[in-house]
């Protein structure tokens, strides 16, 4: 991150520490619902001027539909010491005040949603500015559960951050100045703790493509990093409903074990992507 935009993004988190006009608790937002297929779109806050858009684009889905997805959103008080503990230590870490907005997704478990694989999640705000080499990510937590960085991607207009999940949960965009590497580091643990539910005939040979491309982030060949993250997906992929569990039931009586790794090897690859690009 250059230092031009590290001190930008500095100065937004002390806003974040002193802000005002942040809400005293938190504030339900109306939320509209449409589905089509298997893409639902959303919207948050004022119909005629709402503050973000979502939408989820699933793998496959039955069952989809508005009150099956069990979608509600709330403005959160930035001062929350319940919410500040669900993130990562220390104070590199904070939720914009121009978008303190908790999204939760809790699907009922008599709803009937069945999803297989991932759901590809992107939100949509004018509220926060882009910037290039963006600090800005998209968190996720199981309910009262901590934050962790699941971004695919950021880009403009003016910020959609995008990534992957292979259940449900809550989405916050935070904007993040913790170095890569220690980003990195928790996303290869995140993966490997996945990895420690799937039969170890299966486990195998993806731990060994995890070690290669580990190795190679340590020794910055950044390329061969991401050849070996491929090999990874590709064989998780492949094995996924075969060997792998792949789906996930609003009953909650299954684990998306395909998923989580599917979606674990995105944002680890993004992060990757960020450290050769930007170098920090």
């Amino acid at each position: 991150m250059s230092t031009i935009v590290r001190g930008l993004f500095l100065t937004l988190l002390a806003a974040v520490a002193l802000s005002a006009s942040a809400p005293a608790a938190a504030q339900s937002l109306p939320v509209a619902v449409n589905v089509s297929g298997n893409v639902a779109t959303v919207r948050i806050g004022d119909p005629s001027a709402p503050l973000a858009d979502l939408t989820l684009d699933f793998d496959d889905a039955a069952g989809l539909t508005p009150a099956a997805l069990g979608v509600s959103a709330q403005l959160v008080s930035l001062s929350d010491p319940t919410l500040l503990a669900r993130f990562p230590a220390g104070t590199l870490t904070a939720i914009p005040s121009a978008l303190p907005l908790m999204i939760t997704v809790e699907p009922p478990k008599l709803g009937g949603l069945v999803q297989r694989r991932l759901v590809h999640f992107e939100l949509h705000t004018h509220a926060l500015p882009y910037t290039a080499a963006s600090p800005l990510r998209l968190f996720k937590a199981q309910l009262g559960g901590s934050f962790r960085d699941i971004t695919e991607s950021v880009k403009p207009g003016s910020v959609r951050t995008r990534g992957t999940s292979p259940g449900w949960s809550q989405f916050v965009v935070v904007a993040d100045l913790r170095p890569t590497r220690t980003v990195i580091a928790e996303k290869f643990a995140a993966l490997r703790a996945s990895l420690d539910a799937v039969s170890a005939s299966e486990a195998a040979p993806l731990r060994a493509d995890l070690d290669a491309c580990e190795s190679a982030v340590a020794g910055n060949r950044l390329d061969d990093a991401a050849v070996a993250l491929d090999s990874f997906v590709a064989r998780v992929s492949m094995r996924a409903g075969v060997a792998i569990p792949d789906t996930w039931r609003a009953t909650r009586d299954v684990r998306n074990l395909a998923g989580e790794l599917l979606s674990g090897a995105s944002t680890l690859g993004y992060s990757i992507g960020v450290l050769r690009d930007v170098g920090s």
